[in-house]
């Protein structure tokens, strides 16, 4: 099954295209919980959940009768229909982990028709999920941001960080860049070795470096600690510009 959660013309809040206007696909499911991230968000059943700034997007089990099942392709073709759009606009697959459906038959579909079709086909990805480029070549043609996840995301190592999935997606992807999550109170020589570590197996990537948060409070809090971060380390630092201009996260 593909389980759409939502859909919106917006504008690039994050990593390397930021400001570029971009239709989101926001796909529901992940293999991670990250609920070191400490967002939380009340489900239709009442229940309390914590995890990533997308939390409604990741459980299934209290979020999942907020989603709408895909069984076609052209309900995605007819969802783009849908809206006033610029010639060969970008489209952007996040989630959750919208590479949990790398492998299924109407995602492939649509992204093959999005490449037809003259689109920039970027995907959000936590680069745990692997990717098959031979048996799906459209995926060579795509842009891969790759949000592997650090410790204060508390997932344990072994399943955040798989090189196995995201070196790969490196090598062949049409472009790839890392981008990391980061608030004040981690920032420190543990982390700084964490990215080291996971930059070494593919270190021709751009490193984007964002501050955590799901309001514009918590981003406010965490940016100088991650500008003064890049600035020592080199990296490029990436506002979270949606959340900075709207102070939400769903459907912007």
């Amino acid at each position: 099954m593909l389980y759409l959660v939502e859909h919106f013309y917006s504008i690039q809040g994050e990593g390397r295209y930021t400001g570029v206007p971009s239709l989101f696909f926001r796909f529901g499911g992940c293999n991670m919980r990250c609920e070191g991230f400490g967002c939380s968000e009340t489900a239709p059943d009442g229940v309390s959940v914590t995890g990533c700034d997308t939390v409604y997007a990741v459980n299934k089990e209290h979020f999942g009768s907020q989603w709408h099942c895909i069984e076609h392709a052209d309900e995605l073709r007819t969802i783009m229909s849908s809206y006033t759009l610029p010639p060969n606009v970008d489209v952007v697959m996040t989630g959750g982990e919208p590479l949990i459906y790398a492998d299924n038959t109407v995602f492939v579909a649509f992204v093959a028709y999005l490449i037809e079709q003259g689109h920039r086909v970027t995907f959000e990805t936590n680069g745990a999920m692997r990717v098959d480029f031979d048996r799906f070549p459209v995926y060579r043609q795509c842009v891969f941001a790759l949000s592997v996840k650090l410790s204060n995301s508390a997932e344990p190592y072994e399943k955040r960080v798989r090189p196995n999935a995201f070196v790969p997606i490196a090598r062949h992807a049409k472009e790839a860049f890392f981008k990391f999550t980061i608030d004040r109170d981690s920032i420190g020589e543990n982390m700084e070795h964490e990215i080291d570590d996971i930059v070494a197996y593919a270190p021709k990537l751009q490193v984007y470096c964002m501050p955590m948060g799901g309001s514009r409070e918590e981003i406010e809090a965490n940016t100088q600690g991650v500008i003064d971060f890049c600035k020592v380390r080199g990296y490029t630092y990436s506002d979270r510009l949606h959340i900075r201009i709207w102070d939400a996260n769903k459907g912007v």
